[in-house]
């Protein structure tokens, strides 16, 4: 069957109004575009619901929260556990953010066909980024069903602790955490997943 179009008529499909929408890359088209060599480690790049996102180059403190988060937590976690600083997640077909610290079950090879889809905690240091990364961050993370993400504040110097993932429509991506606390730096919290091993917020903080 075939449509016919008048001559200066509209075509049956188009809008009164031009609908433009940005092309969402799915994880399979991003590793693609780093598999050729468009997209390189230079880059600071994260694929978040289809979108590959800039990042900002890390200044010096952040860098050092980075090395002091990954040691805090791999002692608190122990075997069985391994800490991931800026590995990518694969949190869906179009999400493969790398938080700055994720903690995962298993061990490296345990992951050679693909990333974790899940963490047990994930970590992200913000100074500049902290409306990203509670807002989009945090409802892709609440999302995936990340049971408790944190945000280290280097402006504030405390932990931000989110805890209990659930829907919520009106967030980013339609879920969130039901629990929020605030630990200041003489503080310590102990992760779900590490219930006896409490980590001074001083030992995170550059």
């Amino acid at each position: 069957m075939t449509a016919t179009i008048a001559r200066g008529a509209a075509p049956p499909f188009a809008s009164s109004a031009e609908e433009v929408s940005p092309y969402r890359w799915t994880r399979r088209e991003y590793a693609q575009l780093i598999e050729h060599g468009i997209l390189g480690e230079d880059d600071h790049v994260q694929l978040i619901e289809g979108d590959i996102i800039t990042m900002a180059p890390q200044k010096e403190p952040h860098a050092a929260a980075i090395m002091l988060g990954r040691d805090a937590l791999q002692l608190a976690f122990g075997t069985g556990f391994q800490v991931r600083p800026q590995l990518p997640l694969a949190l869906g077909p179009a999400s493969e953010p790398e938080p700055d610290l994720a903690v995962v079950a298993g061990r490296p090879r345990d992951y050679l066909k693909d990333h974790p889809a899940s963490a047990v905690l994930v970590v992200e240091i913000s100074d500049t980024t902290l409306t990203f990364d509670r807002g989009r961050k945090g409802s892709l993370y609440a999302r995936a069903g990340i049971r408790e993400y944190w945000i280290l504040n280097l402006v504030r110097r405390q932990l931000e602790v989110y805890r209990d993932p659930a829907l919520m429509p009106e967030t980013r991506y339609g879920a969130g955490f039901e629990t929020r606390f605030v630990v200041a730096e003489d503080g310590n919290v102990a992760p779900l997943a590490a219930p006896g091993n409490p980590i001074k917020v001083a030992d995170l903080l550059p």
